[in-house]
């Protein structure tokens, strides 16, 4: 990622202030001087899928990013921005990455307009990177292997 690139952070559920990891990728982006918008989305700890999908298409458009980083809860908003049918008039990436995504089929009430998800054909990204754990509450680690090798990633 070189300081010319644009780069979104996406958070999930709940947010992502500081001492969170992606404040913290955000500050060092911005240090660096480079381009870096870490959006707080409507509502976060009791998001609805339509609002956050408005607000990213909004994003996009103004922002036009070069990398994406979502995590958590944002990875779901982005595979609904690419089920739309338009998505790739919305905006392809150079790169995305996929930190800790939450099951398809996850039935947490609070957040339940995300779920449950259909993988999208395509995720609108030259480069993807996906990064899980083994200990995540939210997704077991098939799962994510099944997603990683639906995407050739």
């Amino acid at each position: 990622m070189s300081t010319q690139d644009k780069v979104l952070i996406l958070h999930g559920w709940g947010g992502s202030d500081a001492p969170h990891w992606q404040a913290e990728l955000a500050a060092s982006i911005a240090k660096e001087y480079g381009t870096v918008s870490f959006p707080l989305l409507d509502n976060c700890h009791f998001p609805s899928k339509n609002r956050w999908v408005r607000q990213l298409k909004e994003i996009l458009e103004n922002f036009k990013p070069d990398t994406v980083v979502c995590h958590s809860l944002a990875n779901t908003l982005w595979f609904w921005l690419c089920n739309e049918p338009n998505a790739q008039e919305l905006t392809v990436v150079k790169k995305l990455f996929l930190v800790s995504p939450p099951s398809l089929t996850t039935d947490v009430d609070t957040i339940k307009t995300f779920f449950p998800c259909t993988l999208p054909e395509d995720l609108n990204a030259k480069e993807i990177q996906m990064i899980v754990s083994d200990n995540d509450p939210y997704i077991k680690v098939e799962e994510a292997q099944m997603m990683a090798e639906h995407y050739d990633i």
